[in-house]
C-alpha cells in the first residue's frame, strides 16, 4: 500500500501545528497563572491579621520576631518589599481591602466603634471580590475579626461568604480566649483560644472543599491586636526569658516599658505564625500546594517606640496611658507599611523579591486575574487598584512610582489626613491645627525624623507634591480637596 507523500507531510504539518497551538495554550494559562492543569483556578488561602508590623517579621530583617512559617512563605514564594495600606487604621484598611476604594469613598474613614455606631458598616452598594469569586464558583468562607458593621446589610454573608465563622462585636466578642462567635448567624460563645479555633475551622473547610471545588478561605486573625496576651504556653515560652536585640532609640523613649512591651507583642506574633504552619502543613498534606495561592498580611502596620509613637494611624506618645494621652494621628510609613508573602508554586519562582510599591486595593483586580474572573466585574464599577499577578510571573512591566493614603480620624481626635508618596519623598497634609504638613526625604530620611516642610531648600519639591496631591483629590472627587496655593 503506498501512502502518498504529500498527504503524509500535510498530516504531519496538521499534526505539528495542533502540538504548536497546544503547547502556545498551555505556556498561556501557566504564564497567566489562571487556571491550572486541571481546568480548576487557584484555591486561595487569604491570611489576614490585625496590626501585625512589617519590622516584626523575619523574613524582613528582624532579629527578635521569630516567624519561621511566615518568613516560609517567602522564601517558597515571593515576599514584596514594598507593601502600603491606604489607611492605618482597622475598618477603613478592610473596607479598602475589599472593595478597592480609598476610605472618603467607602464613607468607612475610621474605626467602627460599635458601641457607639452601631448604624454603621459597608454599603451594599460596592461591589467585592469575594461576591465575584463565588460566582466564578469558588466555595468562599470567612473566619475570625470582620469589623465592618453590625447589621444585616453589612454582614459577610452580603460580600460573598458563604461559609461565616467570626468573633462577634459584643463585649467578649474579640477576647483572646473563650470568644462569643457569630456562627452561621448564632452567637455561641467557644472554649479555647481564638487564633487555634479560626484556624482549625479554616483547615475543616479546607478539607471538606478542596478536593471539590475552588475554595477561598479567609483567616482574619485578630492577633496580635492589644490585648497582647494570654497566649498559649506554646508561644508564651519561645519569648518568656527571651533578650531582645532590637528596640527603637528615640529620645524620652522608657526602654525598660518598650522591652515589655515588645517582648508581649512577639509572644502574640508567635501564636500567628504558629497557626500559619498549621495551615501550610494541611495544604502540602493534602497535595494542594502547587495551585493553591497562599497570601500573608495585616491590615496595617504599628509602632512601639518607633517614630516615638505607640499603636497605629491613632498612636500615643511611646509608653503613655493610652486612654488618656494626646494622639498624634499619622501616616509614618512603620503605620502603612505592612508584610506581604505570597506562596504559589505554579507560578512564583521561589525567593522572588518583588521591589514595586503595591497597597491593599491592587488586592481586588488581582484575585479577580488569579482566578480568571475579570469578566464579571461591572462595567460601571471603579478599581482602583492594579492586577500585580504580572509581578508575581517576574514580568517587567510598567509600574506606578507614587501612592495615596488618606485617613479622616473622628475618634480622639478630628483630623483630616492626605498624603502622597513618591520613591524618595512623602508629604502628609493635616486639617488639625496641631499638626503642620510633613515633608520627608525618604531617601535619606527613612525613619521619618525630619520634617522638610518648612525647609526653604526644599520649598519647590513642597509645591510640586502639594499640587500632584490636589490634582489627584480633584480627579477622585475628594470632599477634602485644598487648593494648593492656600495656607492650610
Amino acid at each position: 500500500m503506498q501512502i502518498s507523500t504529500q498527504s503524509n507531510s500535510e498530516d504531519r504539518l496538521r499534526s505539528l501545528r495542533a502540538s504548536q497551538v497546544l503547547v502556545a495554550a498551555c505556556l498561556y494559562f501557566i504564564a497567566l497563572g489562571l487556571v491550572h492543569a486541571t481546568g480548576q483556578p487557584p484555591h486561595i488561602i487569604f491570611i489576614y491579621t490585625d496590626d501585625h508590623a512589617r519590622w516584626a517579621t523575619g523574613a524582613y530583617g528582624s532579629k527578635d520576631a521569630l516567624t519561621p512559617h511566615i518568613d516560609r512563605i517567602g522564601r517558597e514564594g515571593a515576599l514584596f518589599e514594598r507593601a502600603f495600606v491606604t489607611t492605618p487604621v482597622c475598618s477603613p484598611s478592610r473596607a479598602g481591602l475589599l472593595t478597592s476604594q480609598y476610605s472618603f469613598r467607602t464613607g468607612i474613614t475610621d474605626f467602627i466603634q460599635f458601641v457607639r455606631e452601631p448604624e454603621l458598616g459597608l454599603s451594599p452598594q460596592f461591589v467585592t471580590w469575594p461576591q465575584l469569586l463565588r460566582q466564578r464558583g469558588y466555595h468562599t468562607a470567612i473566619f475570625g475579626k470582620w469589623h465592618l458593621g453590625l447589621l444585616p446589610e453589612s454582614s459577610p454573608v452580603q460580600f460573598g461568604y458563604d461559609t461565616v465563622s467570626v468573633f462577634a462585636s459584643v463585649p467578649g466578642g474579640s477576647t483572646k480566649m473563650d470568644p462569643i462567635m457569630v456562627i452561621a448567624g448564632v452567637q455561641t460563645k467557644v472554649t479555647g483560644f481564638g487564633g487555634d479555633i479560626i484556624t482549625d475551622a479554616a483547615i475543616d473547610f479546607l478539607k471538606e472543599n478542596a478536593q471539590q471545588h475552588p475554595v477561598l478561605i479567609s483567616l482574619h486573625l485578630r492577633e496580635p491586636h492589644v490585648p497582647y496576651e494570654p497566649v498559649p504556653e506554646i508561644d508564651d515560652k519561645v519569648y518568656r526569658d527571651r533578650m531582645l536585640e532590637e528596640i527603637p532609640n528615640h529620645p524620652q523613649l522608657d526602654q525598660v516599658w518598650a522591652e515589655n512591651t515588645l517582648r508581649s507583642y512577639y509572644k502574640s506574633v508567635a501564636s500567628i505564625d504558629r497557626n500559619v504552619g498549621r495551615l501550610l502543613n494541611t495544604v502540602d498534606r493534602l497535595g494542594l500546594a502547587e495551585n493553591t495561592v497562599v497570601i500573608y498580611t495585616s491590615d496595617h502596620g504599628y509602632m512601639i517606640g518607633h517614630n516615638g509613637v505607640y499603636g497605629k494611624g491613632t498612636a500615643t506618645i511611646a509608653g503613655a496611658d493610652i486612654r488618656s494621652a494626646t494622639r498624634r494621628p499619622n501616616l509614618f510609613d512603620n503605620a502603612i507599611r505592612v508584610p506581604l508573602l505570597i506562596r504559589w508554586p505554579a507560578v512564583i519562582s521561589p525567593g522572588t523579591r518583588i521591589e514595586e510599591m503595591v497597597t491593599n486595593l491592587d488586592f481586588f483586580p488581582t484575585f479577580l486575574a488569579m482566578a480568571d474572573a475579570q469578566s464579571l466585574l461591572p462595567d460601571d464599577y471603579p478599581v482602583y487598584g492594579h492586577d500585580f499577578t504580572p509581578l508575581l510571573r517576574g514580568e517587567n512591566i510598567p509600574w506606578r512610582t507614587v501612592i495615596f493614603g488618606d485617613y479622616d480620624m473622628y475618634h480622639y481626635v478630628n483630623d483630616s489626613m492626605r498624603m502622597i508618596r513618591t520613591e524618595d519623598w512623602k508629604l502628609v497634609l493635616h486639617t488639625h491645627l496641631q499638626f503642620g504638613p510633613e515633608l520627608y526625604y525618604l531617601r535619606n530620611d527613612p525613619g521619618e525624623t525630619i520634617n522638610l516642610a518648612n525647609s526653604a531648600e526644599h520649598f519647590g519639591t513642597y509645591i510640586d507634591l502639594r499640587r500632584r496631591l490636589f490634582r489627584w483629590q480633584e480627579w477622585m472627587g475628594d470632599p477634602k480637596q485644598r487648593a494648593p496655593w492656600k495656607p492650610q
